[in-house]
Parts: C-alpha cells; sequence; structure tokens
C-alpha cells in the first residue's frame, strides 16, 4: 500500500483474465483461418465440447456464447413455468433469467455460508411453484442433496447456476452432476473463461439434445425446426481458447491456491474481519476470497474499507451488494422484503471480495492484508 509522498500504484483489480501464451493461441487460429468454419458446431467447438465433459467428469455438455444465455435456454429446455425459488445473493443474470423466461422469482434466504438455506425453501413453494434455482456462490457448493430431497418430495426441477463452480468437486465428484441442469460462465472474470462463454452440463442425453435445438434457432435439420429458439451457440474463436485454457487450468487453481493461503495465514484472527473455512471433501477452486467486516468490532464500516483499498488502486468488490431483492424491477415482490432475508441483508452489507488471480504479485497480497491488519493507520 501507499504511503504519504510514494507514487501510486498501478490498478490492482479484483481479477485479472488468465491467458494462454499468444502463441499457442494463434496455432490455433491457423486451423481456423484454414478450415473457414467460424461457428454452427465447427471442429474446436466439438472437440472443446468432447474434451471438457471429460475434464470436468460430467456426461453431456453444450457450449454457449455466454453464460446468461445459457441460464435462459436451460429454463425453457426443462419447461419452467409459474414460479422459481432463487437466492438474492447472486449476480443479477440469475434473476433476470428467470424474469426472460415469464416467471416469477422467489427470494429464499441464505446461510452464513453465502448458498441458500434449504430450510427456507420448503416455506417459499407455492401451487406454482415448478423449480429451484440455487447458486453455489464464490464456488462453494449448496446443500445439494437437502435441495434435491425438497424438489423430490414437492415434484420441481432442480437447476444450479454454477458459474462460478468449475471444476468444484465434493468427495472427488463434480458438483456439477447435482439437479437437473448445471449452467457454467466462461465470462473474463472467471477461474475458467473463454473470452466470453458459457455451458450446460446434464446427465439426460434427451435434454442435451432439446437444448442444442435450442440455442440453434430451434433447429432440428435443415428444414425443420421444433421449438422456437434462440442464437446462443458458441463459436470456432472461444472453442478455440477453451480447449488452451484447458492444458493451464491446473496451473491456475494452483495459484489462486497459493493466493488463498497467504489471506488466510495474515488475517486470522483479526477482530472484526470474518473469512470461511474451507470446506470438507470439496476440491476449491479459488474463484473468489471474501471477507465479512463487522463495523462496530472492525472499527471501519464495509464501505469505508473498500473506499480506502480504492484510492490506493485495490480495486476491492463488493459482490454481491446490493441484493437482486433490492432492484427496482424485483422489490415489490413479496418476497423481496428485507425481513424475510435477515441473512442475505446483513452479509450484503458486509461482504468484500479480495483480488485473487494467478499472476497477482504476492507482495500487493501481504499489502492488502497489512492494511487490513493496521486498519489502514
Amino acid at each position: 500500500m501507499n504511503h504519504p509522498g510514494e507514487k501510486k500504484q498501478e490498478i490492482t483489480y479484483v481479477t485479472k483474465p488468465a491467458l494462454p501464451p499468444l502463441e499457442e493461441f494463434t496455432a490455433l487460429l491457423q486451423k481456423v483461418w484454414d478450415s473457414r468454419l467460424l461457428t454452427n458446431g465447427g471442429p474446436m467447438h466439438k472437440e472443446f465440447e468432447r474434451a471438457l465433459a471429460e475434464f470436468l467428469g460430467v456426461k453431456y455438455v453444450s457450449l454457449f456464447c455466454n453464460g446468461m444465455i445459457a441460464l435462459q435456454i436451460g429454463l425453457q429446455a426443462l419447461k419452467i413455468t409459474g414460479e422459481v425459488i432463487t437466492t438474492p445473493f447472486s449476480f443479477a443474470a440469475t434473476t433476470h433469467a428467470i424474469y426472460w423466461n415469464n416467471c416469477t422469482p422467489v427470494f429464499c434466504d441464505i446461510k452464513p455460508d453465502y448458498t441458500i438455506d434449504p430450510a427456507k425453501i420448503e416455506s417459499l413453494i407455492s401451487p406454482r411453484t415448478t423449480a429451484i434455482l440455487p447458486v453455489h456462490v464464490y464456488g462453494r457448493p449448496c446443500d445439494h442433496e437437502a435441495i434435491q430431497k425438497i424438489a423430490d418430495l414437492y415434484g420441481l426441477k432442480v437447476f444450479y447456476d454454477a458459474a462460478h463452480a468449475f471444476a468444484v468437486r465434493q468427495n472427488d465428484v463434480s458438483v456439477l452432476n447435482c439437479g437437473d441442469l448445471s449452467m457454467l460462465s466462461f465470462h473474463a472474470t472467471k477461474v475458467f473463461n473463454t473470452f466470453e462463454g458459457g455451458a450446460l452440463i446434464t446427465d439426460n442425453p434427451k435434454l442435451k439434445t432439446r437444448i442444442d435445438f435450442l440455442k440453434n434457432f430451434g433447429f432440428a435439420g435443415e428444414t425443420t425446426v421444433v421449438a422456437p429458439g434462440s442464437n446462443g451457440k458458441m463459436n470456432e474463436f472461444q472453442a478455440a481458447l477453451g480447449l488452451l485454457q484447458l492444458k493451464h487450468i491446473d496451473s491456475y487453481i494452483a495459484e489462486r491456491k497459493r493466493i488463498d493461503a497467504i489471506y488466510r495465514e495474515e488475517l486470522s484472527g483479526i477482530e472484526g474481519l470474518f473469512f470461511e473455512g474451507d470446506i470438507p471433501g470439496t476440491t476449491s477452486n479459488y474463484a473468489y476470497f471474501p471477507i465479512l467486516i463487522d463495523q462496530k468490532s472492525y472499527g471501519m464500516s464495509r464501505d469505508d474499507v473498500y473506499e480506502k483499498f480504492r484510492t490506493n488502486n485495490i480495486y476491492v468488490r463488493r459482490y454481491f451488494y446490493p441484493l437482486i431483492s433490492t432492484f427496482p424491477c424485483y422489490r415489490e415482490l413479496p418476497s423481496a422484503s428485507s425481513r424475510n432475508l435477515p441473512v442475505a441483508s446483513k452479509v450484503a452489507g458486509q461482504i468484500l471480495c479480495l483480488p485473487i488471480y494467478p499472476d497477482l504479485d504476492h507482495g500487493i497480497v501481504r499489502g492488502i492484508c497489512a492494511s487490513l491488519k493496521r486498519r489502514f493507520s
């Protein structure tokens, strides 16, 4: 961090996209140039889909241009109508996808570990409820067993927003295998990126086929349209990058793990500053390092800390603040009341995500920790 009279350091963002060596990418681009197949399920797309399914330990992958379209198509593919129970503590796309499918989001409170609280789900179920859309927030797996029991009891679909959960495993099984469907995001801010991109994961071959039709305008053949689909296809450039990223992803995650360990060591025991521990049996991707700041015991509010960092060119982020339920388009919903969301409301006012990405200088990480220790004095 900077002291009076020192030159300000360059901006350190909360994340920075990991990219493979450019020469490796240009070699694959030459193949694209030679084939002139740029989209519509070209050779790179087919190879990436196969390689990704193998790497993740899942049965079927359908690639998308981005995660938002994947969410929208996933809801369509599952034929979701009526009400969908979800979390207000997520990125806006989670709830927007429900809205764009002419469904009504119903907000459920979260547990202190940031994921949807299964104990609060059942009371929100109505005759119009058809699905639950939980989020593996920060890559921390939801209590999928409890969620599935509720879904089975009431005949509901379960569609996981797993945008943060690339390569996350529990007891050596991918969390993407939970529920009826899981969505991945390959946005530039994610652990694994293809510039933009996304995917839907399923173990159901019929559902995989329906998804592939829907993301290609509903075409099931040259002249056959089976549904009013959209255009969600991943192009060959994104797929080529994805193939390369798979070669390097283990090293990306390993470096994130080292930074995570520094934060845990340096920030442990600071009064008023809290962070969640590792989850037994879970293989993390170290996508984020969120902390909670209690104003009374720390002596500064979360927003004060946020502003102090930004004046020193450390661009921490308040993921996720404000809650989706407070957006003007949703705040009139009965389930959006803060009285119904006490844990989510509290967490949203305390949360701060610290920078973490593979080539983040460890000296900057230790400087961030030092500032938090001395409370910017």
